[in-house]
């Protein structure tokens, strides 16, 4: 495997702020991923993506592997070029959203067989075909390992056969990407909110051994405080010197416990789902331009911010855009949204180079607690 190097360039408590160097670019730690989960980040232009922030993007394994197929995305020169983004992208497994059709799919040894949710085709996905599709034919800077996840609450025996299969493909994904100069593997721990399991999936992962070390199997029903106790629990398990990477999460409060506990990456549909919905993401929280008290609200979202949407914008004018159902509004947000979160990671690494991370995860701590 390719051991992208990693540098951690300050640290504040348990929060760490680095660079992962690629051969596509280097990525500024804690880095938030925008989901292009169809080869395509939701109502955003890549350059707007690019332009507010992001060193990498996400693409989904399930999806492209149904529509337009993978071989095709090769065919047409692999996953960069097909969608026009000349930087990182990491692929996920496919194994969350298989698991999450819990009717259409059957669960065995080798990998998972299930039904298409657009038109109820069988295929298959094992170990060995998830790698194949995210590092072979997508072309994927960073793959994982195919995993499975289950969701809270759990009993605990299903959550123990869930690392010991986890445990067991990774293995079986570590040798099915073999040695790559130009790509990267990471694998998974999983086990739920149970303590012991963790701790005994960190163990057989880092043993495996991988070139970054994700958590998994967390935002999916535990709750804030579980999902805050059980990283408090695993990061300090993960290797030192790899990236540690949060799978799935989530809103920002989560994203700054996070980095508080050791992580360094992560991703979620959230920044652009909530625009298409009328809700921004801000630093004094969540709010709501369909809302009535907006419709003479002549400030913008955030007039010191360096992205359009955020500053050129009046809240009326979007408040107006959704209100006439009109598609501009949901792009503007999902830009604004976007930026934000990118905005809040920059701050995040600023903060821990100047020793004042805590302080500043305090008051934002506080401040959206009061909007909440």
């Amino acid at each position: 495997m390719a051991e992208f190097p990693f540098h951690i360039l300050a640290r504040d408590g348990a929060a760490r702020s680095g660079q992962i160097v690629t051969p596509r670019g280097d990525i500024a730690t804690p880095a938030f991923m925008p989901v292009g989960t169809a080869a395509t980040v939701k109502a955003l232009y890549l350059d707007q993506v690019r332009a507010a922030g992001a060193d990498i993007i996400l693409g989904n394994t399930y999806h492209l592997m149904l529509r337009p197929t993978a071989e095709r995305i090769h065919r047409l020169g692999g996953l960069h070029r097909f969608m026009g983004w000349a930087h990182p992208i990491l692929t996920d497994s496919g194994g969350y959203q298989v698991f999450s059709l819990s009717d259409l799919r059957k669960v065995k040894e080798d990998g998972v067989e299930f039904r298409s949710h657009l038109d109820g085709s069988k295929h298959a996905l094992t170990p060995e075909r998830s790698i194949e599709i995210q590092a072979d034919l997508l072309g994927a800077d960073i793959s994982m390992q195919l995993d499975e996840c289950v969701a809270n609450p759990c009993e605990k025996s299903l959550a123990s056969e869930a690392v010991q299969r986890s445990a067991r493909w990774g293995e079986r994904s570590k040798a099915a990407f073999g040695a790559r100069e130009a790509q990267a593997l990471f694998g998974i721990v999983q086990g739920s909110t149970y303590p012991d399991l963790r701790r005994e999936s960190s163990a057989r992962v880092v043993e495996t051994g991988f070139d970054g070390y994700a958590v998994g199997g967390l935002a999916v029903g535990e709750g804030h405080t579980a999902m805050c106790d059980t990283l408090e629990l695993t990061t300090p398990l993960l290797p030192e010197g790899r990236p540690r990477y949060l799978m799935g999460v989530g809103k920002p409060i989560d994203l700054v416990e996070a980095i508080a506990r050791g992580v360094d990456m992560f991703d979620c549909v959230l920044p652009t789902r909530s625009g298409r919905h009328g809700q921004a993401w801000t630093w004094d929280g969540p709010i709501n331009l369909k809302n009535a008290k907006f419709v003479e609200d002549d400030s913008p979202l955030d007039p010191a911010s360096d992205c359009p949407a955020s500053r050129d914008y009046s809240k009326a004018y979007l408040n107006h855009l959704f209100r006439a159902g009109e598609y501009l509004g949901a792009m503007l947000l999902s830009w604004h949204n976007i930026a934000f979160f990118e905005a809040l990671m920059t701050e995040a690494r600023k903060t821990i180079g100047q020793g004042r991370f805590e302080l500043w995860r305090r008051d934002l701590v506080t401040r959206w607690s009061s909007s909440d």
